[in-house]
């Protein structure tokens, strides 16, 4: 196991997918009316999202902020070891439970664990990954938690008729695979980036020996990490975690890196697929199906999620994150559309149910390979290391809350709009997160996790200016005119950008307006300092410390 945990770069990701908890989903079927919550009211519904949501909130609040720190002190593995942990314990909590604030404590708990493990296993696997095949390796983190998924759906559907304790069992139930997760995680070979970051070269050089093929290609990484970590200080410098959260938004580097990955993160919430992964079974008994059914078709669902995941490993790479982003949300629009129109199908008819569960999973299907894996891999790829830890926690943090407000909000939703309502919305949203995604998210295939600087130094402006007088047009002659031999003029050339022979001079700028900008929080500092002490000074009668301020 210790060979190939280390020697495979599959095993290493399959490792740190395992814990991927989801028995809420079969349990909202069974918990609501032995807590007392399983009415109709207003408080009840929102009772029942809140005790789904509550691992999104704790997330989105607390648990990928922790992450920065944790990741300072322990290392991404020890970040895994720690966050592993409360996934463990508190999901058996979750199982003992007695009341609905027992639950919603435990769930919470389990929300500090998740926030910091998806603030960190993709930068981990990022950092561990070759740049030609950095999107197959880090994408295979979702392949792999959309087959934990699975397993919750699988432990739903086996358990499901043990009387009285089924619904305990389908929430405890997930401590199964956070077991190997907490104990083989220190066979993986910690990240070189981050050994580097602590000044540990030779630890750098000892993990990358087993993460590249030769040690050759190791000495070459080694010298590439630490040209970046230099221009890196240079641009942003040494500064606290609340200083670095803050040039996420200050930094034009970072800015652009931001937008990229919050509007991203965002449209995996906009496009609905936690309308089916929280509540799937809630939706197949709206739509007339017995509770069994219900979670026999919830069980298709996940199905259908791990195996239509597999093509991105390919695909990743080839195609890029962006088209496969471009590709499926319209495909995921028409078809969550579908849904909601086969909803109005009467109940009475043999349609009603065969073709609302053929369309969840046709959307399924089209969600599995982009808007699934692409956002967590594009957003541990965007920012420099020195930002990594805080910008993806930014960034789940962005998709963990969204997914709170949808958890706690659907039941209510399901109940006032119905399921066509419900469904016809997040058609709609789809549609808006595509128009996002063309403007506002560049491409970052095959690109090591330093040349993305370039990227990044594109104005979202010229980027914008791009995309809708020479992409889209292009596009147009290109596939719906037929004509094969138009051309696109490229947004850049890493070896001469065409068009661009600013870039150089915009990276100056960015560097310099960092500089500036660090420059003015000193001044500020120091003349407070100085005014304090000139006070100081006046109320001491001390003439000497007055004159010389």
């Amino acid at each position: 196991m210790k060979s190939f945990i280390n020697g495979n770069s599959h095993g290493r990701c399959i490792l740190l997918s395992l814990h991927a908890p989801l028995g809420s989903n079969g349990a909202n079927l069974s918990f609501p009316d032995l807590f007392g919550i399983g009415g109709k009211s207003t408080r009840d519904t929102m009772l029942v999202g809140l005790c789904n949501a509550a691992p999104y909130i704790s997330s989105a609040f607390i648990g990928c902020w922790i992450s920065d720190p944790l990741n300072n002190y322990f290392g991404r593995r020890g970040t895994i070891f720690i966050s592993g942990n409360f996934c463990l314990w508190s999901v058996i909590g979750s199982a003992f439970t007695t009341t609905w604030e027992e639950l919603f404590i435990c769930r919470l708990m389990l929300g500090l664990g998740m926030g910091a493990k998806a603030s960190t296993v993709p930068v981990y696997a990022a950092e561990n990954s070759p740049a030609a095949i950095r999107g197959a390796l880090v994408m295979s983190w979702q392949v792999w938690n959309a087959f934990g998924i699975f397993l919750g759906f699988c432990a739903n559907l086996i358990v499901a008729n043990v009387p009285r304790i089924a619904w305990r069992l389908q929430l405890g139930s997930a401590f199964i695979p956070a077991v190997p997760l907490c104990i083989l995680i220190f066979y993986c070979p910690e990240s070189p980036r981050w050994y580097m970051k602590k000044g540990r070269y030779p630890e750098a050089y000892q993990s990358l020996l087993k993460l590249r093929n030769n040690p050759l290609q190791a000495a070459r990484d080694l010298y590439y990490i630490h040209s970046q970590l230099e221009l890196e200080a240079e641009i942003v410098g040494n500064h606290t975690y609340l200083t670095r959260f803050t040039q996420l938004f200050t930094v034009p580097r970072l800015r652009r890196a931001t937008l990229a990955s919050f509007t991203v993160m965002l449209a995996q919430q906009m496009c609905g697929i936690n309308v089916i992964a929280f509540y799937s079974s809630t939706v197949f008994q709206k739509a007339g199906a017995g509770r069994i059914n219900a979670l026999l078709a919830s069980w298709g669902f996940g199905l259908v999620n791990f195996i239509f995941a597999w093509p991105a490993i390919w695909t990743i790479d080839t195609y890029g994150r962006r088209t496969l982003l471009l590709f499926t949300f319209p495909n995921m629009a028409w078809s969550i559309l579908a849904v909601a129109l086969c909803s109005l199908i009467p109940e009475t008819s043999r349609a009603h149910l065969g073709l609302i569960a053929l369309f969840i999973y046709v959307y399924a299907a089209f969600y599995s390979p982009g808007a699934g894996p692409v956002p967590f891999t594009y957003s541990a790829e965007v920012f420099p290391l020195s930002h990594r830890e805080v910008g993806m926690g930014w960034a789940v943090a962005t998709n963990f809350f969204w997914a709170a407000v949808l958890g706690i909000t659907l039941p209510r939703m399901l109940d006032v709009f119905t399921v066509a309502g419900t469904f016809g919305f997040y058609a709609g949203l789809n549609v808006i997160s595509l128009c996002m995604i063309f403007l506002w998210v560049p491409e970052t295939k095959q690109r090591t996790l330093e040349e993305l600087n370039f990227v990044f130094t594109i104005p979202t402006r010229t980027h914008m200016h791009y995309q809708l007088t020479k992409a889209l047009p292009w596009w147009i002659r290109r596939y719906i005119l037929q004509q094969k031999y138009v051309t696109l003029e490229p947004l850049y050339d890493f070896e001469k950008p065409i068009g661009h022979r600013q870039i150089d001079d915009l990276h100056e700028n960015d560097r310099l307006r960092a500089q500036r900008s660090h420059n003015s929080e000193w001044m500020a500092k120091h003349q407070k300092q100085s005014f304090g002490a000139g006070r100081n000074a006046v109320r001491g009668g001390n003439l000497m410390g007055t004159r010389d301020l």
